[in-house]
């Protein structure tokens, strides 16, 4: 998992509430036994005019030109800025994977639905959650000045606006830990690897009878 430290990036506003996992990655992408390549699907029913299939050039597709991600002006966004109850419905994990593999670092909004929002540190993405009136004062200065852009400090947990304001943001000690340091679970239990080649030498010296069969 790619650690998260400083980052800035250009905003790019979803305006919208109740924005659900099934609008982010639609259904018919969740038959891929792949954990990459969701990217260019991600909120395809809104960015494209034409219904999308797994392993489809992008380039053969239609896009809507009017869908926020497909603006000139948002090319390369890699924070989001949502309305509450962002990430809601189904709890497939494939919504944080889409998002992450099409750019983005970090989202902002007033709420998230707890098992995206869990899912979203499992996979390096950082969720913000601001008060409402603060997220609609974002997304005023998004609409109103093209190239917005913002910096998002993990370490002293708080958004650096272009001005030089900033806003602070509560975190998770120890998700905030996983994200600095780019641990997923994978990686919390390979910090252990040598414990557990330990272990399992031993208890295979003690219980040699267990080699046989895991051999089956």
């Amino acid at each position: 998992m790619q650690a998260l430290t400083i980052h800035q990036g250009l905003v790019a506003p979803i305006d919208r509430e109740n924005v659900d996992t099934d609008a982010i990655i639609p259904k018919q992408f969740l038959k891929s036994i792949r954990k990459t390549g969701f990217g260019p699907n991600l909120f395809d029913e809104w960015r494209y005019l034409d219904v999308g299939q797994p392993g489809q050039d992008p380039a053969s597709r239609r896009p809507n030109p009017d869908f926020v991600l497909n603006q000139p002006r948002y090319a390369g966004a890699s924070i989001l800025l949502a309305r509450k109850n962002f990430g809601c419905g189904s709890s497939r994990e494939h919504a944080p994977w889409a998002i992450e593999q099409y750019g983005f670092r970090a989202l902002i909004a007033p709420s998230f639905a707890d098992i995206f929002f869990n899912n979203c540190f499992k996979n390096g993405l950082l969720p913000i959650v601001l008060p409402e009136a603060t997220v609609a004062s974002l997304f005023d200065a998004v609409h109103a000045f093209a190239g917005y852009r913002l910096t998002i400090d993990l370490p002293r947990q708080c958004i650096v606006l272009p001005q030089g304001e900033e806003i602070a943001f509560e975190v998770n000690p120890f998700r905030k830990h996983c994200l600095l340091n780019g641990l997923d679970d994978i990686g919390l239990t390979l910090r252990h690897a040598d414990t557990i080649r330990t272990f399992e030498v031993q208890r295979l010296a003690a219980k040699p009878w267990l080699a046989r069969t895991w051999l089956g």
